[in-house]
């Protein structure tokens, strides 16, 4: 099994992909840290102003970031930049991720291979593939097992600001898990390692699903009830939609799962809790996207999301209302009327038939099956 180099005991060089709001932050988190941090940014104002003045000009604009993060781009880096690395980050929106894979992995060098951790949310429109599957069609099934994976509670203001914060960091292997998170952890930002990233990419994007639907609720005037509901429900659901899935339910109850749905239902400093309230206010969505200044991965996701839900045939009833809310015009007090309208049911259940799409995902790995390399035992998805 290919696995990354091994890690310096301090002052790592690191390359974020994306100069957005999180890759800003994690540059910042990271340069504090004293390591060596390079950001790549598409924009040329971006990387100059950066490098002049040590702001980002879009992002985090009050922020001043420290000396030891350089903004490059707006070309790709070379092979032997990257080969001088020790760790890749990768905060590129899901939808644009397979098209910058593809064009990286020729620059990849697999018996010399940075720590690669991504950060990014969401489920591809169209193939509705997790990260994980993307990167296994780009870049091959190897360099996917080597993948770590980030997610959890984490505003990108309170990150630069030093305020306490918790994460979770999951792979195959524990070993690269760890290299990922003694990167990080700082006494300000607490990582707490796990084996399964399957499950801790659904938590990341089935959350702004739910972050809508809290927006939304919120925007239409119901107040502390609705949203506990909605916070309680969507739990109930993202759970059963991991776990149809594949995913260990108990993931959901983690930092990646419960931890970051309530600060995302529950904040107006959410871009996709920002989405919903603006449509409960009577906005159109094309106007709210135009005007939002970043990008919310909710809505691409709820496309994502609604596909999975169909093939796993699961009881998912927000989700499939924000669907509709988004993507078949309905209304959003009509959506609410009819959510509250279905008959009593069960509170709790998990679905009886799981894992299919994790077993193919394994599959296209070579885990789990016969002659291939064993799933680690941290990593123990409802098969």
């Amino acid at each position: 099994m290919v696995v990354s180099k091994s890690q310096p005991a301090q002052n790592s060089t690191v390359l974020i992909f994306g100069a957005g709001n999180f890759g800003s932050c994690l540059a910042s988190h990271l340069g504090d840290s004293l390591h060596q941090v390079y950001m790549w940014a598409r924009e040329e104002n971006l990387i100059k102003h950066f490098n002049e003045h040590h702001r980002n000009p879009f992002y985090l604009t009050q922020h001043e970031f420290p000396e030891t993060i350089h903004a490059v781009g707006p070309e790709l880096p070379t092979e032997e930049f990257i080969a001088s690395m020790d760790v890749l980050i990768f905060a590129i929106p899901t939808q644009f991720l397979r098209a910058n894979l593809k064009l990286l992995r020729p620059r990849l060098d697999i018996n010399n291979l940075p720590l690669l951790i991504f950060v990014n949310k969401g489920i591809e429109v169209g193939s509705h593939a997790l990260t994980l599957e993307i990167i296994a069609d780009t870049c091959g099934a190897d360099i996917a097992k080597a993948s770590t994976f980030i997610s959890g509670p984490s505003f990108a203001k309170e990150i630069v600001e030093r305020q306490p914060t918790s994460v979770s960091v999951a792979s195959f292997t524990e070993e690269e898990a760890a290299k990922a998170a003694n990167l990080f952890h700082q006494p300000h930002f607490r990582c707490y390692t796990g084996g399964d990233p399957i499950g801790i990419e659904l938590s990341g994007a089935l959350k702004n699903v739910y972050a809508i639907a809290s927006g939304m609720s919120d925007g239409l005037g119901y107040e502390n009830n609705t949203r506990a509901m909605i916070i309680t429900r969507g739990l109930s659901e993202m759970t059963c939609i991991g776990t149809a899935y594949g995913a260990s339910p108990l993931t959901f109850l983690g930092l990646a799962g419960v931890g970051d749905l309530f600060l995302t239902c529950s904040s107006s400093n959410s871009r996709n809790y920002t989405v919903g309230h603006r449509l409960g206010k009577g906005e159109s969505l094309d106007e709210i996207m135009k005007t939002l200044g970043s990008v919310a991965e909710g809505v691409s996701t709820t496309k994502g999301a609604k596909a999975i839900i169909d093939m796993l045939g699961v009881d998912a009833p927000i989700a499939n209302s924000i669907y509709d809310v988004l993507y078949n015009g309905k209304d959003t007090r009509a959506a609410i009327r009819e959510l509250m309208a279905l008959p009593p049911s069960r509170e709790l259940d998990l679905p009886p038939n799981v894992g299919e799409p994790a077993r193919h995902l394994l599959r296209k790995l070579g885990l789990g099956t016969p002659g291939s390399i064993t799933p680690p035992s941290q990593y123990q998805p409802n098969l």
